[in-house]
């Protein structure tokens, strides 16, 4: 069959990933759809999705959340999407593309967005049973079904995509194994010091990396699947799954059969506005495409330039592609990594500013040139400066490099705002926006929020790397043009977190509903609010209950109904469903008999245990129903509820210090342990986490906590504002050589300034750079009482420690309460039947593939449900 054009033009696209989408995006923006007949060749069995998330699939995110494509955008511009029908030929003499499916249609302009392929080396064994490469969802498919009878898997690559890979296999269950034959990690990306900080890092995590040798020979066994791999230096790695992620080439055997000029090492060529070198009829972009400069761009955002070059020029107006910037900023496995400008320093006469922590995992570096112009850098660990100092390459930054590079905490580190930035900075590079651009979004097109703001420039809709700075230079313009900016916690109060505690301890409002009703917006009173309010004044009135006159118990009434899902059932709600169940450990201490009932108990509900970094023990895999027995044990042994899942004190953590230890000079476990016993249960804005060293050589890890402690000979020293997360931060030291006296005296002060003064959800190390004079501020307030409410800071720890009841003991002594707990209202002695559970190394894990069946449930299963009448809680 064949589709001729009639007097209407026809655009053909070969290909629909990530650049195609965004090609149909500005031939819809220019009005060209109204104009030519578009016909899309997709080989894919589905529409354009976000490849750059593709991990995320294993987060437990669906093919449909992964997708681009609006099909209410493609039938309202008249889009013909053909997928899983790939064009196989192309008689560019007669302007006729060929189908899979046998369709012909005539082009008058065709454009081929044939994207790459993975490459696999040529090594014996590489096609066997159990190899796979890591590129589409049906790549992820296939590994995540072979990988339910494997142990063990390895990755050859340890690049952008090979790390990911790791990580997926991780998460998979498996021991995973990373082979690259560079000497480090990511070696395009990162420099050998950058290389060293990811390789610390993702070694931490329990991956075996091995650099500086390739993979010679898939080894097999007699069935044909894989059994291990042989590498360069002669040894040999046991494996039942190899993932191949050794790079990408271009896809461009179609335009080769055609006849259409490639590169030399691939790459279909293009000139300035994409058209190729052969056929001016016929365009290519994205990483098929050998650009005008000779690069070969595998990142989205050229691509996209390139995508809209294309449409420009079909549409007549002037648009070149004659290179791009390959900066990126992403999250592999959880560790910050990004790189800009000249980050390997390849200019003359350059110069390097470095900042490394080897112990946290940290590496900056920045290239600057002899005049100080910034040219580029490196981050590891924490990338919060990306947006800003990618903006400044190519300028001389207001401030010294140094200032730039040193953490929060270490010296005085310049704080640039997006005021700093010139107006012709790039803050978007997915899609070339300017911070001129997005000022004339807020001053000419009337954009008063971020949402706004993308829709009108397209800036954050991308890799998303700049939405942080975009919020911030949305809000700055607002207010340099005298508009108040909205600051209010939510839709339901135009008041912050802050003015709320005001008003709820000055007022002694002790019920969500009276503070909405009084305090609330207009168009909130008498409404139900929302969940982003509900928790955080559930947390504020938690934290103030003994001062106000509230009962502090957070199922206690209305408290009950504003809560977060984890402290509904005063658990951890865990991947498949169930829960998890951690008593407190003060100070990791715990004497024989209590850790017998933790093993009686784990084994005769079957629970998975693992002993944490917070020196506590979790047990996993407890059911709704099972909760009130397991703590009705815990609490007749002597435990008390360890607050996992609230927004509280988590652990205190300690060494063995003095008593034990020969460096000790404090007994750091007794400081532990009434630290912890002091503020357990103290509801806070985020999880609050703290640490106590018995001697400088800090084996507590003090300085990543929120408030650590480290002992000296004189006393103990006290940092604040630690981080030790997904946001690294050093604490920073408020005051040294306390007595015991003094150190919780200024601990109860702080804790309770940051809880009086944080925004929701805010860790203390966002709050201590957020507040207007950063630690030295919290010093005056908390050292000095420059404000004069120490006092009061103190009565309200007091009343805290004085009124504490432990959550648990109180739940299962009132039947009411216990009655919550059932996966079913209506049925609550049935058990929910997704959760269920397979062996793994003597003890238990989640059964992956009946969660799957669960969470991916059908209409059929729903409306069945609906007809059962199964009421789920």
């Amino acid at each position: 069959m064949t589709a001729t054009p009639g007097p209407t033009p026809t655009i053909v696209l070969v290909g629909h990933g990530m650049v195609g989408q965004r090609f149909l995006e500005a031939l819809a923006e220019r009005g060209l759809t109204g104009t030519h007949r578009v016909v899309v060749l997709c080989e894919e069995p589905r529409p354009a999705y976000d490849r750059v998330q593709l991990t995320s699939y294993f987060s437990g995110r669906t093919p449909d959340d992964l997708s681009m494509t609006d099909l209410a955008f493609i039938e309202e511009h008249g889009i013909e999407l053909r997928v899983g029908d790939p064009a196989v030929t192309v008689d560019r003499d007669a302007h006729k593309v060929t189908a899979r499916s046998g369709l012909v249609v005539e082009y008058d302009v065709l454009v081929l967005a044939t994207g790459s392929y993975p490459f696999v080396p040529p090594v014996p064994g590489k096609d066997a049973e159990g190899c796979f490469v890591y590129r589409t969802i049906e790549d992820l498919l296939a590994i995540e079904e072979y990988a339910k009878n494997a142990t063990t898997g390895a990755v050859v690559g340890g690049g952008l995509l090979g790390l990911e890979a790791a990580g997926a296999l991780k998460g998979l269950g498996l021991t995973s194994h990373i082979v690259e034959f560079a000497p480090r990690l990511m070696p395009v990306q990162v420099d050998e010091g950058g290389g060293a900080a990811l390789l610390r890092t993702i070694e931490g995590m329990g991956l075996s990396v091995h650099t500086g040798v390739g993979t010679q020979e898939i080894l097999t066994g007699e069935d044909g699947a894989v059994t291990g791999m042989k590498l360069s230096d002669g040894s040999e790695l046991v494996t039942e799954l190899v993932v191949f992620s050794a790079g990408v080439r271009p896809r461009d055997q179609l335009a080769r059969d055609c006849g259409l000029a490639v590169g030399e090492r691939g790459g279909i060529s293009v000139d300035e506005q994409c058209r190729t070198v052969t056929d001016a009829h016929v365009f290519a972009i994205g990483e098929c495409a050998l650009a005008s400069d000779g690069r070969v761009y595998g990142l989205v955002a050229p691509g996209y330039e390139q995508a809209e070059t294309v449409a420009a020029t079909i549409a007549a107006d002037e648009a070149s592609f004659t290179g791009a910037d390959l900066s990126t900023k992403l999250k592999l496995l959880g560790v910050d990594v990004a790189s800009f400008g000249d980050a390997h320093g390849t200019a003359e006469d350059c110069l390097d500013v470095v900042y490394s922590d080897s112990r946290a995992g940290l590496y900056k570096k920045l290239v600057v040139g002899r005049d100080g112009t910034l040219l580029g850098g490196i981050l590891v660990g924490d990338a919060e400066a990306y947006g800003t100092l990618r903006a400044f390459t190519g300028s001389v930054p207001p401030v010294s490099p140094e200032s730039l590079v040193l953490p929060a905490g270490a010296g005085a580190p310049a704080q640039l705002g997006p005021s700093a930035l010139p107006d012709d900075a790039v803050i978007c590079s997915c899609h070339n926006v300017t911070k001129g651009t997005i000022r004339g979004a807020v001053t000419e097109h009337s954009c008063t929020t971020v949402p706004e703001v993308k829709k009108c420039t397209k800036a954050g809709t991308g890799c998303g790397s700049c939405v942080k700075v975009l919020g911030q230079l949305v809000t700055a313009e607002l207010e340099a043009s005298g508009v108040e900016v909205d600051k209010g916690l939510c839709g339901c109060f135009a008041q912050t977190r802050e003015e709320l505690y005001e008003i709820v301890r000055a007022l002694r409002i002790t019920s969500y509903r009276d503070l909405l009703d009084r305090h609330g917006r207009d168009g909130a009173r008498g409404g139900d609010g929302c969940e982003v309010c509900k928790p955080a004044v559930g947390s504020i009135i938690a934290s103030l209950a003994p001062a106000i006159g509230a009962s502090g118990y957070v199922l206690e009434g209305e408290q009950a109904a504003l809560q977060d899902t984890n402290d509904h059932f005063l658990a951890n709600l865990q991947k498949n469903g169930s829960y998890s169940v951690v008593p407190r450990i003060p100070g990791g201490e715990i004497a024989p008999e209590k850790l017998i009932v933790i093993g009686e108990i784990a084994r005769d509900f079957g629970l998975y245990t693992k002993i944490t970094g917070g020196q506590r023990i979790d047990m996993f895999g407890a059911r709704v129903e099972q909760l009130p027995v397991i703590w009705a044990r815990l609490v007749d042994a002597g435990f008390e509820s360890g607050h996992a899942y609230g927004k509280s004190l988590r652990t205190v953590k300690s060494c063995v210090g003095q008593t034990w230890c020969r460096y000790g000079v404090q007994d750091s476990v007794r400081m532990a342990i009434d630290l912890e016993l002091r503020y357990r249960g103290l509801r806070s804005p985020h999880k609050l986490k703290s640490a106590v060293s018995g001697c400088a050589r800090e084996c507590a890890e003090a300085q990543s906590k929120d408030f650590g402690v480290i002992a000296t000979s004189n006393g103990w020293n006290l940092y604040v504002g630690g981080n030790g997360g997904a946001t690294p931060r050093h604490a920073d030291l408020l005051a040294q050589d306390l007595s015991d006296a003094e150190l919780v005296r200024l601990i109860d002060r702080f804790l309770m300034f940051y809880i009086r003064t944080a925004d929701k959800l805010e860790r203390t190390s966002t709050w201590l750079e957020r507040v207007p004079g950063g630690l030295d501020h919290v010093r005056d307030v908390v050292v000095h009482d420059s404000l004069g409410i120490c006092d009061e800071l103190e009565s309200l720890m007091s009343a805290h420690v004085s009124h504490y009841r432990d959550e648990w003991a109180e739940t299962i002594n009132d039947p009411e309460k216990l009655a919550r707990f059932v996966s079913f209202v209506n049925a609550p002695d049935t058990p929910d039947p997704v959760v269920g559970f397979v062996p793994e190394r003597d003890q238990m894990k989640p059964d992956l593939p009946l969660l799957n069946i669960g969470l991916r449930r059908t209409e059929e299963d729903l409306e069945n449900d609906l007809l059962e009448g199964s009421t789920r809680r």
